[in-house]
């Protein structure tokens, strides 16, 4: 599983040759900007070599105020760690850190949150949160298989879910990764047309 991490000093820095202009990384939004910049650079992109030579950009939604909710945390400090199945025969070590409830275009839902057994030993991300989530977009206008966000824990007992942060998981680009699979249980009754689009390969 790969994190995106929001918070970058710079971008690109490398320096072009006299006359001509550097390449602005497309993204109307700090998140979509850094995850470009991400897949662009060979050295961390999932992108295929093939897919790589003519990425320009991620196809996004247009970003949406709508799709970013506070939810209510309810801790669940009891769950034990199970093994999330992937999309290989790897599995991820994950317990239900807690439920988390909110409000969305006039519905209330409910999504689980996980925490990674190797993640709270990793350093700098100790308090990392994984959502993964389903809906009504994904097979046409998304990835089949959902969407990941990034979340870490909070100070108290709301948090702000941002779907516009909303991004596939690897095996969306390259099947030689191993990516989990998102549990039917976090399947939102709803479109949520935010965040990454459905990738298309070359």
């Amino acid at each position: 599983m790969k994190i995106k991490t929001i918070l970058f000093a710079f971008l690109f820095s490398s320096l072009l040759s006299c006359g001509q202009e550097k390449i602005p990384i497309q993204g109307e939004t700090e998140f979509q900007r850094t995850i470009n910049a991400e897949y662009k650079d060979a050295s961390q992109s999932p992108l295929k070599a093939k897919d790589l030579k003519t990425f320009k950009g991620l196809d996004f939604f247009k970003f949406d105020s709508t799709y970013v909710v506070t939810a209510k945390l309810k801790l669940t400090p009891d769950t034990k760690y199970f093994n999330m199945r992937t999309t290989t025969s790897r599995v991820s070590q994950e317990r239900v850190y807690g439920v988390l409830s909110f409000e969305l275009k006039g519905k209330t839902f409910q999504l689980n949150v996980y925490q990674g057994k190797d993640l709270m030993t990793t350093e700098g991300y100790e308090d990392y949160l994984f959502l993964p989530f389903l809906d009504d977009t994904n097979g046409e206008l998304t990835y089949g298989g959902g969407r990941y966000i990034d979340l870490r824990i909070p100070e108290g007992n709301t948090i702000i879910i941002d779907f516009n942060t909303a991004y596939n998981p690897y095996c969306a680009y390259n099947s030689k990764y191993s990516c989990p699979i998102v549990p039917r249980e976090n399947y939102l009754n709803t479109t949520v047309e935010a965040g990454v689009k459905a990738f298309s390969k070359h």
